[in-house]
């Protein structure tokens, strides 16, 4: 029964050195996978570091971006105040100047006969005025056909005389 004993410890021993070289073979080959995996893995930790150099750098930009953003907001508030102070002011001359429309109309209206009656007399003034020069021309024709008139009897007695005194 040793014997029994001893070759079940043989087959043990055996099987557990099948075990252990069929383990040693498997991680042999499983060597250059793994070592390939470790340079996959370094090389992603190196990509890995660039992205992260990368994503900082985005960030840092981002932020002053931001900032600058905020600022040229803070500014445009200001311009759109401004432009609705303007507004405000627009509208408030628009009123002003219905104003000034409606009461220049009101007094159209309450002094319309007195326009009228102006409107009439300065007619009347202009159709005196127009028949004084006309009255104007005509008397200044008249001297002048006058003086003509009197230039050529004048001529026509001298004509007379000259002939008269040659006769004789």
């Amino acid at each position: 029964m040793e014997v029994i004993l001893y070759i079940a410890a043989i087959i043990a021993a055996i099987g557990f050195l099948i075990f252990c070289v069929s383990v040693g073979m498997t991680l042999f080959s499983l060597k250059p996978i793994l070592n390939s995996l470790a340079g996959t893995l370094s090389g992603i930790e190196g990509q890995m570091e660039g992205i992260t150099r990368e994503t900082t750098s985005l960030l840092s930009k981002t932020n002053s971006l931001a900032e600058d953003i905020q600022e040229k907001s803070e500014q445009l508030n200001s311009v759109v105040h401004a432009v609705k102070g303007i507004g405000d002011s627009v509208n408030g001359l628009n009123t002003s100047v219905q104003q000034i429309t409606s009461s220049i109309s009101k007094t159209v209206e309450q002094n319309e006969e007195k326009i009228a009656q102006v409107v009439q007399w300065s007619n009347v003034a202009m159709g005196i005025a127009d028949k004084w020069k006309k009255r104007k021309i005509i008397d200044q024709a008249n001297e002048v056909i006058q003086e003509d008139v009197y230039s050529s009897e004048s001529e026509q007695s001298e004509k007379s005389r000259r002939k008269w005194g040659r006769k004789k």
